[in-house]
Parts: C-alpha cells; structure tokens; sequence
C-alpha cells in the first residue's frame, strides 16, 4: 500500500503523517528521474535525503534495467517521485515487491492529469507547469514530514520565483519565433516547443517509433528527409541520448543543408541544477532560431 499524492496535498493540515525520518533525521525520498531528484533536494533541503535512479545523461532511460541497489532504496522510502505514463514503468514493480502503508507516492502525469497511451512522457519540459511539479513535492514532503512543513513551504516559494529566468527565456522566444517550424526526432523537448510558440512539423509516425526503440516506417523517413532538404524547418532538435542510424543521418543531413542542430536530453546532467540545465537549452533554442 502506499499514499497516492496528487495536486492540492501542499495545502495538507500539518497534523497529518508520520515522521518518515531515517536514522539521520532525514526524509528518505527516491526520485525515478535526477531532474525531480535535484528539484526534492531543493525543496527539502538538509531536511531530505534524495536518491535518484536515472542519473546517466550519456544512456538511453529506456533501456534501464533497475538493480537491487534501486530496489532497497525504494523499500525504505517514504517519499517516491515518479514520472508515469509508462516512462519510469520500473518503479511500480519496486514499489510492488516492497509494499508500504507508510509510503507516500507522487505521480507526476498525475499531477497534471496527462494521461493516455499516446501522451508525452517528459514531463519536466512543461515550463508553465513546473510550479505544480514543484508544488505536489513540496505536499508530499508536508504529509510525510509535518514538523518541518514551513521549511518545505519557503523552500518551495524560493524555488519557484527561481524559474523566473527560465520562463522570461521560453517568453521571449515565444513573443519573437511565434509559429517558426521547427522538427524534433522525438518528442522529449515537446513541452518546451508549445511553450516557447513553436510548430513542430515532424510527424508522429517517426517520432514515436524512435521513442519506443522502434523502425519507423520509410513513408515517415522521408517525410523528415523532405523536411530538411527542402528547408521547411528553422532548426532540428535532437535528443543526444538515443542516437539511431536513422536519427544521425537526419542530424548530419540538417547540418549538410544549414539548418542548426540543437541538442536536448532526457537526463539531468551531472553538476547543474535543474534550472541552469533547462535555461541553458532554452537559450540554446533562442540562438539557434536567431542564425537564420
């Protein structure tokens, strides 16, 4: 069993829960993805003890394969932060082979109520919803761990007036590239391209096949090909961390017909907070954009 956090727990009467401490004083909280991994570090601060279980910026997330280690971290949990939407599958089966009462679980597609076979995954990307990613952490931190709620509380005020730049980034670019196309070779930068106003005109049946690890079919190649040898793109971006055959030929073909390359990841790289992670790919957008 466990406790199923969704949006409005941040305003949890303060009584609720139990101490959820480890030995040390601390929250123990595993985070699926390093990225609510770094934002729970942030928001709980020396009250939280975080563990991340997709860490590698260099690997594809999905080929993980989750080790015993991973399994241990979630038995002794009581906070867990995940993704949903099949993205971090994974962790239902830890979850499942260490039940808890004591638990307290976060869903992010939850949070935001994205659901659906053929939704976008990454949901880390949807800049004009991080303050509620943000908002639901901080509520399971309060539930799990009443006595330091007004910590939780101005930590989390702290990290969303944080996200300032970041969304005075993906604004600008909407206010001066409102409608540009551009083409992804998957979806994982989706949320940022609809924030920041763009058009995305790669189409779904190459998209998603490469998400999944799958061949697409040679009619959606071509499309893509089409796209950039006829220049009807501004920029290609490029997810870094699941490079194919098919998706470094459309890379070095962009770069052949001068059309910038921007890559994205999936993963937080390592030495960043998440914020500089996602205000330096903005800005990186914003540039490219700005070649042509």
């Amino acid at each position: 069993m466990r406790t199923v956090i969704v949006i409005g727990v941040f305003f949890l009467a303060g009584g609720c829960g139990g101490s959820g401490a480890s030995t040390d004083g601390r929250l123990d909280v595993v985070a699926a993805e390093n990225a609510y991994g770094n934002i729970a570090l942030q928001i709980g601060g020396r009250h939280v003890a975080v563990t991340s279980i997709l860490t590698n910026p260099n690997a594809d997330p999905h080929l993980f394969e989750p080790g015993t280690a991973n399994g241990l971290a979630v038995a002794e949990a009581k906070v867990v932060l995940e993704n949903g939407l099949g993205y971090d599958a994974f962790m239902t089966k830890l979850e499942d082979a260490a039940p808890s009462k004591h638990r307290v679980a976060v869903t992010m597609a939850d949070v935001l109520g994205v659901h659906g076979k053929d939704a976008n995954p990454h949901l880390w990307y949807d800049v004009p919803r991080l303050d509620r990613l943000a908002a639901s952490i901080a509520g399971a931190f309060e539930h799990a761990d009443p006595g330091h709620a007004a910590a939780y509380r101005r930590r989390l005020s702290r990290f969303d007036r944080s996200l300032g730049p970041l969304r005075q980034e993906v604004s600008a670019i909407r206010t001066r590239y409102h409608g540009v196309p551009v083409a992804y070779t998957e979806p994982v930068p989706g949320y940022l391209v609809s924030a920041a106003g763009l058009t995305n005109l790669a189409p779904a049946s190459f998209t998603r096949p490469i998400e999944e690890g799958t061949e697409p079919p040679p009619s959606a190649v071509a499309a893509m090909n089409e796209l950039i040898s006829e220049r009807r793109i501004r920029l290609l971006l490029y997810n870094g961390q699941a490079v194919s055959p098919i998706t470094a030929g459309l890379r070095s073909a962009a770069r052949s017909a001068g059309i910038p390359v921007v890559p994205v990841t999936e993963t937080l790289p390592a030495g960043v907070s998440f914020q500089r992670w996602q205000v330096d790919q903005a800005r990186a957008l914003a540039a490219a954009l700005g070649e042509r």
